[in-house]
């Protein structure tokens, strides 16, 4: 993490998210997290079936013998469990599908705990990026989806991981944030006695 994202780039979009709010009775934070979860019940539940899964072929196929095809599925289970100890491997045996609903269910455990639905006119907007799992979400209060819709984001999060691919995490991240903020510039605009509510600080997660 520390390599991906330095100090300097923390507080170069942490000064971002500043000059985006200043436009706006919105908040902004972003979250940048290592993973979206450990999924080693994943590949655990992948090396069951496929230890299942196996013997069917061999029996048919071939003439091994019943120990044989047992010692090939211990050796297929070994395989998925020394798979567990590195997290890239790891990565690699989890359905893109489960990736996707975790660091959704991440972002939006988020939201509800770093305050963001506390917020005095409910506009609180969430940034968050899972690193592992290569995908954003930006997650809205119910302030923001009643002036801008409930989708709005589509383009911001495109771009972010245009950018996380090309391996330029900090530029993605902030240009989500000013795009962000030119939606809630329209949707929720500066209000008089407006008070910074939420830290600019960028949230890291390991």
């Amino acid at each position: 993490m520390t390599e991906t994202l330095p100090p300097a780039a923390l507080a170069r979009i942490a000064e971002a998210v500043g000059v985006a709010e200043r436009g706006t009775a919105g908040e902004i934070v972003v979250m940048v997290s290592d993973h979206a979860g450990l999924y080693r019940s994943t590949v655990m539940v992948g090396a069951l079936v496929a230890a299942l899964v196996l013997p069917w072929p061999l029996i048919l196929l071939t003439g091994w013998s019943a120990a044989s095809i047992a010692l090939a599925q211990g050796l297929l289970v070994l395989a998925f469990l020394a798979a567990t100890l590195d997290p890239g491997l790891r990565m690699r045996l989890v359905p893109r599908r489960v990736a996707r609903a975790r660091a959704r269910e991440a972002a939006q455990r988020a939201f509800r705990q770093r305050g963001l639905s506390r917020t005095r006119g409910r506009t609180g907007v969430l940034i968050f990026l899972a690193l592992a799992e290569h995908h954003a979400e930006i997650v809205a209060d119910e302030g923001v989806l009643r002036a801008a819709g409930p989708d709005p984001w589509n383009g911001a999060i495109a771009g972010l991981l245009d950018a996380l691919r090309r391996g330029e995490t900090e530029a993605g991240l902030v240009a989500a944030v000013r795009a962000v903020g030119a939606i809630l510039a329209e949707a929720c605009p500066p209000v008089a006695g407006d008070v910074d509510e939420l830290p600019n600080r960028v949230i890291v997660e390991e």
